[in-house]
């Protein structure tokens, strides 16, 4: 596919202050990447250097092949052609549903039937001469993107959009937007630090941790095969054994398991289980159940293992709802499939990643 959306080694300072340390993302034509990460990564950041908002100590930002940032290229951000969806909308006030949503366009393409084509694409057919007052808070959301989308932009930027509406709203309202965007083939990055937001919806994710981009993939590929221990437990839940290589398996309190990742024989570090990978059956290691927490479709239980080992002897499986046996429950735990293994840093690397 052809990259719509490229960053190189941007760099961005406040003062003494490193928020950017040279990312490097790509987005493919037609897609959605997420970008990933904790409060203070810097992801708000790079969507405001990307959309014009803030200038780039090192780097470039190119958009459909166009130069918009770097050495030599400060183009301004009206001239960028690129939509932003900001947190709470921020729709103006004074202007109807139909006045913002036609704002971005010119004069000559302010036509009623294109804001119309809008509303409807975002679900709010007939709300045009509301005033934003009269709206809810994912209904404001939703002329936040009719607005983004209008001009047709060349690429629109979404800054945790969803972030103050409740789960249900929340999880109906991302569906939606993402089908707007499918049916505009329109090319987008979403700021989140929700997981499963990101895993949900985005073609791509791209996790940031302190200013970098560590990780770039697939949903799948980042939830399966995560680059290091710090991405395996940030994307969703893990259960994090030491272990130690042994003819070719890891050696756990969970008993050997076949791993992914380094294969040295007697090197020591950590395997990552996910709860899904951990079963009840007839077969491995013994434990005791002594709570679960239920989720309506599903439920994690957790265990106390018979032979704890260095891990404290908890762990969590994750079990269809229907399946939960009660606290007290005597089981045996086993593991389903190859997990990830992450080899112990030496002092030298684990100086380099605390830097």
């Amino acid at each position: 596919m052809t990259t719509h959306l490229q960053v190189r080694g941007l760099e961005k300072s406040f003062g003494a202050t490193e928020v950017l340390r040279g990312v490097d993302l790509d987005v493919a034509e037609g897609s959605l990447a997420a970008v990933l990460g904790p409060s203070g990564c810097g992801k708000t950041t790079l969507l405001r250097v990307v959309a014009g908002f803030e200038s780039p100590d090192a780097g470039s930002v190119a958009v459909g092949g166009r130069v918009v940032a770097g050495p030599g290229a400060s183009v301004a951000p009206e001239k960028r052609r690129i939509g932003v969806v900001p947190q709470e909308g921020a729709l103006f006030p004074h202007l109807s549903v139909a006045g913002n949503v036609a704002f971005g366009l010119a004069r000559s393409a302010r036509r009623r039937s294109r804001v119309e084509e809008m509303l409807a694409l975002v679900g709010l057919e007939g709300f045009g001469d509301r005033m934003p007052a009269e709206l809810s808070g994912g209904q404001q959301q939703r002329v936040a993107v009719a607005r983004a989308l209008a001009p047709e932009p060349a690429l629109v930027l979404l800054d945790e959009p969803f972030s103050a509406l409740d789960t249900g709203l929340r999880a109906a309202l991302r569906e939606d937007v993402r089908s707007a965007l499918r049916a505009t083939n329109a090319t987008a990055v979403l700021v989140t630090h929700d997981q499963q937001e990101a895993l949900s919806v985005a073609d791509t994710v791209a996790v940031m941790r302190a200013g970098r981009v560590v990780q770039s993939g697939t949903p799948a590929e980042v939830y399966r095969h995560p680059a290091d221990l710090q991405v395996a437990t940030f994307v969703g839940e893990a259960v994090v054994l030491p272990a130690m290589i042994r003819d070719g398996l890891a050696s756990t309190v969970l008993g050997p398991l076949v791993v992914r990742g380094s294969s040295a024989e007697g090197q020591r570090g950590h395997v990552a289980v996910r709860p899904e990978q951990l079963v009840l059956g007839r077969d491995g290691v013994g434990a005791t159940v002594r709570q679960a927490a239920f989720f309506g479709h599903d439920a994690l239980v957790t265990l106390d293992l018979e032979r704890p080992g260095s891990t404290g002897g908890v762990v969590t499986a994750r079990l269809h709802a229907v399946r939960v046996p009660p606290a007290g429950t005597t089981v045996r735990l086993s593991v389903t499939e190859a997990v990830s293994f992450f080899a112990a840093p030496t002092p030298t690397a684990a100086a380099a990643s605390a830097g």
